[in-house]
């Protein structure tokens, strides 16, 4: 299986959420990495994960991931157990516990910045807390769901961001491309030989 950068960020983050926060379900984990995404979206103009999230009832869900969960990927299930837990719900409950240990060193200082923050925020936070959390009026989700009243409709990550912010960072984002392409183009790789025509 090929993992490309973002997916194993996204491995990397399942592992840390699941590391340092108490009872760590798969509500709780939902949460932690949509305030992971959309807080480093509105900072640079780039997730970190590359997750799509949608306007459920119980907040933002990243639904490519949640239909994951059941039945993880091998790259996620050499990472971390989960395990379903029985409840008076009638869908099974999900505890994520890793089974290896967090690599800081795919993730940029900003970003574990992020990460540590939202730990100290809500390490001890239970589901219920957390969907309260993510329902706040001036928040995405609520925006999508309660505005729009776009019901499992996906939340834009520009949402993130205030009308002055929005034009911050999409130049933000230009000039990451550029560099990114600049960097990915076999003209300025040194080490090769170059040929004159």
């Amino acid at each position: 299986m090929l993992i490309n950068r973002q997916r194993e960020k996204l491995l990397n983050a399942i592992v840390y959420f699941s590391e340092n926060t108490a009872l760590c379900g798969i509500i709780k984990l939902f949460k932690l990495l949509y305030f992971l995404d959309f807080e480093h979206y509105k900072q640079t103009g780039r997730s970190v994960t590359g997750l799509e999230y949608y306007a459920w009832k119980m907040g933002p869900v990243p639904v490519d991931l949640y239909e994951e969960m059941p039945v993880p990927e091998p790259d996620l299930a050499e990472r971390v157990k989960v395990t379903p837990i029985q409840t008076s719900f009638e869908n099974p409950m999900f505890l994520i516990e890793p089974k290896v240990k967090f690599d800081p060193s795919h993730f940029t200082r900003r970003e574990l910045a992020i990460l540590k923050n939202l730990i100290q925020r809500y390490d001890l936070s239970k589901a219920d807390e957390m969907i309260e959390a993510t329902h706040v009026e001036t928040l995405p989700w609520h925006r999508v769901y309660n505005i729009e009243r776009k019901r499992r409709g996906a939340i834009p990550y520009d949402y993130a961001l205030s009308e002055d912010e929005v034009e911050v960072v999409r130049d933000l984002e230009r000039e990451h491309n550029e560099i990114v392409e600049a960097y990915d183009d076999p003209r300025n790789d040194t080490s090769r030989p170059q040929v004159h025509v």
